[in-house]
């Protein structure tokens, strides 16, 4: 018994016909995505990081305990001066929230590397570079919801552990300026530093080194300075007192640990130019360096 010939496609008849020629299949018979296509924009970018960020149990624990450690120590440190019924003045009471602040920004430090050195780590980074080449406008995303996030974050924070202290503690009303540098500017100087954090991240792309750097840039210079005994090393020992960045965030709430160091809005400014500086060769590195 014959099998029947198996019908064929009119252009595969014509293949076999004339086998020199290249025939390739009718344009009705090609696939279609019904999904619209267009170039990837900033905006997407920002989606995919958003996404990310919010939904890493890191995130949730790093900036759990910096909540944490900002309200109860902020609160523990005024209900402790309450009770000891000290004379205090009403920029004071806002300096109180130094210690919540200073603790919490090793949290901010921590998420900071991890937002981009953790890619690394896991080959995460591959993916997300095929999905977006364009390196300047991934660190660019990173950094932007990253600093969203911890700005708003921080600045809430930091108002309310503000407003609780000046109703537990009997100091007067502070001025707007202090008001303003002890939120706002308190928030802006914490996200910059995670920033700087992150900058560290991309150049080192190792979370436990990046995080080990960043944590020393923070300690190291104060715990130098005090066992700094020599006379010539004078000079030293004052200018890593002054520029600290716990001395520096204590400028911002007027409780700086050097009479002569960064007062006021400057140690702002100085956070924002250091690590614009490293953010630059951070996007320098990116673009020159292989994943």
């Amino acid at each position: 018994m014959t099998t029947p010939p198996t019908p064929q496609a009119p252009y595969q008849q014509q293949a076999q016909q004339h086998p020199q020629q290249n025939w390739a299949p009718a344009p009705t018979d090609l696939y279609t995505s019904p999904i619209p296509q267009r170039r990837a924009t900033l905006a997407d970018a920002l989606a995919s990081e958003w996404t990310k960020i919010r939904s890493v149990r890191s995130t949730m624990w790093t900036l759990g305990i910096m909540i944490v450690l900002l309200l109860g120590i902020g609160l523990l440190s005024a209900v402790a001066v309450n009770a000891s019924d000290s004379e205090i003045g009403s920029t004071k009471v806002l300096s109180f929230g130094f210690f919540g602040v200073l603790l919490g920004s090793i949290c901010v430090i921590t998420l900071g590397v991890m937002t981009i050195a953790t890619e690394y780590g896991t080959g995460m980074i591959r993916t997300t570079l095929t999905a977006c080449p364009s390196r300047a406008r991934v660190l660019s995303a990173k950094a932007i919801v990253f600093f969203l996030l911890t700005f708003t974050i921080t600045t809430v924070m930091t108002t309310l552990v503000a407003v609780l202290q000046t109703a537990i503690l009997d100091g007067g009303t502070a001025s707007g300026d202090d008001w303003l540098r002890a939120t706002v500017g308190v928030g802006l100087y914490i996200a910059t530093l995670g920033l700087l954090s992150l900058a560290v991240g991309a150049l080192i792309r190792h979370s436990a080194g990046a995080i080990t750097i960043m944590i020393a840039v923070v300690l190291l210079p104060l715990v130098l300075a005090m066992f700094m005994f020599s006379q010539s090393l004078a000079d030293v020992q004052q200018a890593l007192f002054e520029y600290s960045i716990p001395s520096q965030l204590g400028g911002l709430y007027d409780a700086s640990v050097s009479t002569s160091g960064p007062s006021g809005w400057e140690p702002l400014w100085i956070m924002i130019g250091v690590t614009a500086v490293t953010m630059i060769g951070a996007f320098a590195s990116l673009e020159s360096r292989d994943v």
